[in-house]
C-alpha cells in the first residue's frame, strides 16, 4: 500500500458517500408543487347545481337550477357555445360514454331532460320519480339510474328508447348515485337514512345496505372499482367503502357539509367540497387522510440509474489518478 494510493483512494470514497446521500435525499417523496389555482371564471345561469364533461374533454355541460337551463362551455376558450333549455330546476347531468347525449335530471318537474350534443337541443323528456336528484350512466352506455329523493326509489332509463324498464326502491331521499367500473353494481347514497344502497344492475335489486356518515350525499367510485367514496354532509367526513365486501374501511375527517366528491383519473386523490366553510379538502386515497398539500415519489427509478452512473465514474477516475500519481513507498 503507497500514501498515494491511500489517499486518493480516501478521497474517491468521501465523494462517493456524498453523492450517494444527495442522490438518496432527492429520491425521497418530495412535496407536489400543484398551483391549484383559479385560472379562468366563466358565468353561465342562475345558481349552477352539477357539472359533466365530455368524454374527449371539449364541452361541460352545466345544469343552472334557477333558470331551468344547461349552459355549454368550450373547454378550449372557456366560453359559453350554446345554453339549453330543459326542465323545471335541473340539478345533476351525466354524459353518455360516447359523448352523444346528455341527460339532466329536473328536480321539480319529477323528469329527465335528453340533450343531443350534436345539436345542443332537448330531445326528449322522461318522467321519472318524484323530485330526482343524481344521475348516472353504465360505462356500456345502456342505461341511466335517477335517484329520485322525494319517493325513495332510483329509476332506470333504456337509452336506446328513453323509456324507464325499472323503478327500485331504496332508502328514504335517495341523492346521489355512482356505478362501478364494470357497470355490475350501483352505489345509491340515502340522504335521511345515513346509509348506501348497493343494487346489483342485472337484476335491479338492492342486494346489501352499507351504513355510513350523518346525511350522504354524493357518492363516487375509483378509477378501478375498489373503493366508493361518500361525502357524510352531516357530519363532515367521507367514508370509504371496500367495494368487494361492501364494509367501511376508513371514516376521514374534511370540512364543514361535504356536498360534493371526485377522484382523479389515477386514483391518487379524492377531492370534497365543503359548501359550509368554502373549501376543498384534498384526500390522499392510499393513506385515507385529507391535508392541504401531499407528496409523492418523484423519479426514483432515474435517479437510482443516475447514482450507479456517478458511483461508476468517481471509482473508474480514482483508479485512474492512483495509477497516474508518484508514490512513495512506506
Amino acid at each position: 500500500m503507497t500514501r498515494g494510493t491511500t489517499k486518493t483512494l480516501r478521497v474517491g470514497g468521501i465523494f462517493l458517500v456524498v453523492i450517494f446521500l444527495l442522490c438518496a435525499f432527492i429520491s425521497l417523496p418530495q412535496p407536489v408543487q400543484a398551483t391549484n389555482t383559479v385560472t379562468a371564471t366563466v358565468t353561465v345561469g342562475s345558481e349552477p347545481e352539477n357539472v359533466a364533461v365530455t368524454p374527449n374533454g371539449a364541452y361541460a355541460y352545466v345544469a343552472n337550477y334557477l333558470n331551468d337551463s344547461v349552459s355549454v362551455i368550450s373547454t378550449g376558450t372557456n366560453t359559453v357555445t350554446a345554453t339549453v333549455a330543459v326542465g323545471s330546476h335541473p340539478g345533476d347531468v351525466a354524459i353518455t360514454p360516447n359523448g352523444a347525449y346528455v341527460y339532466v335530471t329536473n328536480f321539480i318537474g319529477s323528469s329527465v331532460s335528453v340533450i343531443n350534443t350534436a345539436t345542443n337541443t332537448a330531445t326528449t323528456t322522461i318522467t321519472v320519480g318524484t323530485y330526482p336528484e343524481g344521475v348516472a350512466i353504465t360505462p356500456n352506455g345502456a342505461y341511466a339510474y335517477i335517484a329520485n329523493g322525494g319517493n325513495g326509489s332510483v329509476s332506470v332509463i333504456n337509452t336506446a328508447t328513453n323509456t324507464v324498464t325499472a323503478t327500485i326502491t331504496v332508502g328514504n331521499r335517495p341523492n346521489g348515485v355512482a356505478i362501478t367500473p364494470n357497470g355490475a353494481y350501483a352505489y345509491v347514497t340515502n340522504l335521511i337514512g345515513g346509509w348506501v344502497s348497493v343494487i346489483k344492475t342485472a337484476a335491479n335489486t338492492v342486494t346489501t345496505n352499507v351504513t355510513v356518515g350523518s346525511a350522504p350525499g354524493s357518492v363516487v367510485i375509483s378509477p378501478n372499482g375498489t373503493y366508493a367514496y361518500v361525502a357524510n354532509e352531516g357530519n363532515g367526513s367521507v367514508s370509504v367503502i371496500n367495494t368487494a365486501k361492501n364494509t367501511i374501511t376508513a371514516a376521514v375527517t374534511v370540512g364543514s357539509n361535504p356536498t360534493g366528491v371526485a377522484v382523479t383519473p389515477n386514483g391518487a386523490y379524492a377531492y370534497v367540497t365543503n359548501s359550509g366553510g368554502n373549501t376543498v379538502s384534498v384526500i390522499s386515497t392510499a393513506a385515507s387522510t385529507a391535508s392541504p398539500s401531499s407528496t409523492v415519489p418523484e423519479f426514483p427509478a432515474l435517479l437510482s440509474i443516475i447514482t450507479l452512473v456517478v458511483s461508476i465514474i468517481i471509482v473508474s477516475s480514482a483508479v485512474i489518478i492512483t495509477r497516474k500519481r508518484k508514490t512513495v513507498k512506506i
